[in-house]
């Protein structure tokens, strides 16, 4: 009878690693997923909206392809920022599930407010904003993310929006249009910005376009539709004094602006002008207006 009594208590003793083992086996295959899951969904925040993550807009050449496929631009984007954690996450989110993926976000009480905004910077967007120039093919912008690089005119600031930089440094000669359709909302010089236009598109999002050197037939309170010229690149700004140029090289500065809850963000425009890099519409250069 001792004898039985200890081997039963030896095989007990042996047993208890291999139940742990299973008992963790077991977490991990119920579990961690469903952590990760929580985790996952936890993102959706009404802070999300006055986020850096959402202001710098971040992108990949993948979800720019899934954004120029899916219907709506802008909603492809939403989903493709949260399942990634803003791109620090790898994603397998393609055309083909995106409307599985969308199920467990649409349930949230915080979504309706985020997909709004995404869709606000995204969805209306047509054209390129500079067009190209008919008979001057050479013509050419370029553009880098300079988003929030340091600015010193008026004391030290980010740089809220994107330079799109001529080939040729002169004033008057690439023509300016309207990357969507949307009422012109404000028109005239600032200190900053010279001789801009403002347009709200009818998502939501302001479209600010400065530094031009003139104007096209438009008036506040006019309605333009995407491709509609505004006006030509300039050097215009950076001072009080109206019609001031000469103070940086002729380019067209883009700002994109939100407003949820009634609060004004800018956001990064790098990621939607990537977007319509190939989308120019032409227009007629200086010499055949």
């Amino acid at each position: 009878m001792v004898k039985e009594k200890g081997d039963f208590l030896r095989k007990a003793k042996l047993s208890v690693p291999a139940f742990s083992l299973f008992l963790f086996v077991l977490f991990s295959a119920v579990w961690i997923p469903h952590l990760k899951e929580v985790s996952q969904v936890g993102r959706l925040t009404e802070e999300i909206l006055f986020s850096a993550d959402l202001r710098r807009q971040p992108s990949s050449e993948e979800m720019l392809e899934l954004a120029g496929e899916w219907e709506s631009p802008g909603e492809a984007v939403a989903l493709y920022w949260l399942e990634s954690d803003f791109l620090r996450e790898e994603t397998d989110l393609s055309a083909e599930n995106l409307a599985e993926k969308r199920e467990r976000w649409a349930v949230r009480p915080e979504w309706s407010g985020y997909v709004s905004a995404c869709r606000a910077v995204w969805d209306d967007v047509v054209y390129f904003p500079v067009a190209e120039v008919s008979g001057h093919r050479k013509l050419t912008v370029s553009f880098e993310d300079s988003w929030l690089f340091g600015r010193s005119y008026g004391g030290e600031r980010g740089h809220e929006g994107t330079d799109l930089m001529p080939s040729v440094n002169e004033r008057g000669l690439y023509p300016v249009v309207s990357m969507t359709d949307g009422t012109v909302e404000s028109k005239g010089w600032l200190e900053l910005g010279g001789y801009r236009l403002g347009i709200s598109a009818p998502g939501g999002a302001y479209f600010y376009y400065a530094h031009l050197d003139s104007y096209a037939d438009i008036e506040e309170g006019d309605q333009v539709k995407a491709g509609d010229l505004l006006g030509y690149m300039g050097d215009t700004g950076y001072s009080e004094v109206e019609g001031t140029t000469g103070n940086f090289p002729v380019h067209l500065h883009l700002g994109i602006y939100i407003y949820p809850g009634g609060k004004e963000i800018s956001v990064n425009p790098y990621p939607v002008l990537k977007l319509v890099e190939d989308a120019q519409i032409k227009c007629l250069g200086p010499a055949m207006r």
